[in-house]
């Protein structure tokens, strides 16, 4: 029974490319509320690596496979990845 908390999820979000560079590593851990967004997970991503605060905005973010919106609700135990954007020739 939580008396003053509510419960928390612990997630880890896989990064890649520019936003594994910036950050120094290719996987965070965080630990959300549940009823978590996108859009909370970005907040909380760019307070956790302030390095990857200006690339969060551009970055797509996978929940489960499958690229999600800001609005998506992050189940507990989702597999999340952020990808940065791309170019090539």
């Amino acid at each position: 029974m939580w008396q003053n908390s509510p419960p928390q999820i612990t997630v880890s979000v896989k990064l890649f490319a520019l936003a594994a560079q910036r950050a120094g590593a290719a996987q965070v851990e965080l630990t959300i509320a549940p009823g978590s967004t996108v859009a909370d997970l970005r907040r909380q991503l760019a307070a956790a690596c302030p390095e990857l605060a200006s690339l969060l905005p551009h970055v797509l973010i996978a929940v489960n496979a499958r690229y999600a919106g800001d609005d998506t609700v992050i189940p507990a135990g989702a597999e999340l990845a952020c990808i940065p954007p791309v170019s090539g020739g």
